[in-house]
């Protein structure tokens, strides 16, 4: 569905990007210099460069096409599938990879990985996301569970709402600790302030995030989350809350942090029912090489 604004420039004056994201929260910098270009935005009936310098006066029609209906394409992957079964997959999922289609990232997500492995995926309400559960970021790294049947969809969905399954993480984080463990239970919601960030929100949705403290370097720590609830980016959220981002994180975490491609966060362990014959099943998958790497030179600095 097409949508359209028209904005009357009273007294702002700065580039045509800055004023409109402004103006229009719902469109980021990156969505309105794909507009301009796409000639989707005219400054008084006239196509403009997004550096253009808004006056009083000005009249801005901006309009806005609907999405490119995503395709969902089989593709080799190489995925690295930790256990299978009639109901389920469990794939561990590299760091850097998106787990399904959308907008910025039309392919080559874990979905089009999983499509060349099977044919047999649960549907999607949304369509794009058949056999997807839950979801871990692009940059973390670890366990995924994968229905490959609706019943097998709605049962882990189910363990999900109610709390049962296990997903422990493992996080290098700034700063030390004065205590071991500790429970983060601070709702979570869109940032108002960045909307591509989340923020501990009074008007967000209950999430509850358990960490222990398994190292203590010089400047970073090791711990392990343990979720409770699944919110979008809910350890990176809660960890930067208590005054302890992830390391390497770009979104959350501080200019000065460790080099790597993203936060440092692996999903260790996962456990959940079997769908079909509801016993137990738990799996571990080994830290990324990178993550290794940065541990050994933590402790190697700490020594010294």
């Amino acid at each position: 569905m097409t949508e359209n604004y028209q904005l009357v420039i009273e007294k702002e004056k700065g580039r045509l990007d800055k004023v409109i994201a402004e103006k229009i929260k719902d469109l980021s910098r990156t969505k309105i210099k794909e507009l301009v270009n796409d000639k989707n935005i005219l400054v008084n009936n006239k196509a403009e460069k997004v550096s253009y310098k808004v006056q009083a006066g000005d009249l801005i029609d901006i309009t806005v096409p609907p999405a490119k209906p995503l395709s969902l394409e089989a593709q080799n992957l190489n995925l690295d599938i930790v256990y299978e079964d009639a109901d389920v997959i469990v794939v561990n999922k590299p760091q850097g990879m998106v787990v399904h289609p959308s907008a910025g990232h039309p392919d080559h997500t874990l979905v089009n990985g999983l499509l060349y492995h099977t044919h047999e995926l649960a549907d999607s309400p949304e369509g794009f996301r058949p056999g997807i559960v839950h979801r871990i970021d692009k940059d973390t790294s670890g366990l995924l569970m994968v229905a490959k049947n609706d019943k097998a969809r709605e049962s882990l969905e189910k363990q999900l709402a109610e709390k049962i399954n296990k997903r422990e993480y493992l996080a290098i984080v700034h700063g030390n600790f004065e205590t071991k463990n500790g429970v983060i239970d601070a709702p979570i919601g869109r940032n108002p302030n960045n909307r591509k960030q989340m923020a501990v929100n009074t008007k967000g949705k209950a999430a509850v995030t358990h960490f222990t403290v398994l190292e203590q370097f010089k400047d970073y720590s090791l711990v392990k989350c343990v979720l409770e609830t699944g919110r979008t980016h809910q350890i990176r959220v809660h960890m930067k809350y208590i005054g302890h981002p992830l390391a390497g994180d770009p979104l959350y975490g501080p200019k000065k942090t460790l080099t790597g491609h993203g936060q440092f966060l692996h999903a260790e362990t996962l456990g959940f029912y079997q769908p079909s014959t509801h016993k137990w099943l738990e799996f571990s998958a080994p830290l990324p090489a990178i993550f290794e790497k940065q541990l050994e030179n933590l402790r190697r600095e700490t020594k010294h």
